[in-house]
């Protein structure tokens, strides 16, 4: 089936957290789960803008419940305090993971990780290793990891992970990206061992014009108008994290994304995933070196 927001169920009576839900795909994302009745959590770092979004879903959607959860995933001291807000609510249905940063020039988060990294894996690692043991009192609960077409290209730099030896803005993105699905593939892997409730789902949202793009090299921004028709619409880019956050029939384990366009637009469904995505040795060397740049750790052993 192909999945569009208009696919999502009644979500009255669950909560979502959404990262980055201040803008583009995760400003849908949090509109639509609001527009069906949810409890929409909006994990976010700057309090202005994240205010003024919460504005923007009230006015199209009036009533909407909606909280504002202070979250930089740069610094993990506010990964914690994030985490300790969402645990002090009544529930909590599905963690959509959609912060993240894109080809921006090197920097390092507040800990020294290289920032795409840093803000897209290991902020996404430690956030959800927190919350699973809340996300675990309830049926059903989801982790939903968003990942990029560009995990095609990624590979794992075990060498140079914090860019020491030098810096590639793309390839460090596709490394992130990668880093995103080895992730939640040996997450949904260690959670059916342990006989969790929790599935854990993947998504990319095909090739989107939002925020993300704003590190694109100048030269590029006049081609922007001319390829706008092969990009996703911010709307129908959100459709994939709908569908693995709310889809009855997703999977755990699961990836979705664009059907059409070689999966860069289009309405959601099942997406590929490259044969080195599924790599056991890479993703658990990933959880252990993850579980040490973050100090946090849910036990959750190998499948």
């Amino acid at each position: 089936m192909a999945f569009t927001a208009g696919n999502v169920p009644d979500q009255n009576g669950r909560t979502f957290l959404v990262t980055g839900a201040n803008t583009g795909i995760g400003l849908e994302v949090a509109k639509a789960l609001a527009a069906k009745g949810a409890r929409v959590l909006m994990g976010c770092r700057d309090s202005g803008k994240a205010h003024a979004a919460m504005d923007h879903i009230k006015t199209a959607v009036p009533g909407a419940n909606l909280a504002y959860v202070p979250l930089d995933q740069a610094d993990l001291s506010s990964v914690r305090h994030a985490a300790e807000q969402v645990i002090a609510e009544p529930r909590l249905d599905v963690l959509v993971n959609n912060a993240g940063i894109m080809i921006p020039p090197l920097a390092r988060t507040a800990q020294g990780a290289e920032s795409q990294f840093g803000v897209n894996h290991l902020g996404t690692f430690a956030l959800t290793s927190l919350l699973l043991p809340k996300l675990a009192q309830t049926d059903g609960a989801r982790v939903v990891v968003t990942s990029s077409l560009a995990h095609r290209q990624g590979r794992m730099m075990w060498d140079n992970l914090h860019a020491e030896h030098g810096y590639n803005s793309g390839r460090f993105y596709g490394q992130s990206k990668l880093a995103n699905l080895l992730f939640v593939l040996e997450l949904d892997r260690r959670l059916r061992a342990a006989g969790s409730p929790v599935r854990a789902i993947g998504c990319h949202p095909g090739v989107a014009l939002t925020e993300l793009m704003r590190h694109l090299p100048s030269w590029t921004q006049p081609l922007l108008p001319v390829m706008r028709p092969l990009f996703n619409p911010v709307v129908a880019a959100a459709w994939p994290a709908l569908q693995a956050a709310t889809d009855p029939n997703a999977e755990g384990g699961g990836y979705y994304g664009p059907q059409g366009g070689w999966e860069m637009r289009g309405a959601s469904g099942p997406a590929r995933v490259e044969k080195h995505c599924h790599d056991l040795e890479d993703a658990r060397r990933l959880w252990d070196i993850s579980i040490e740049l973050t100090g946090v750790d849910q036990g959750l052993a190998p499948a």
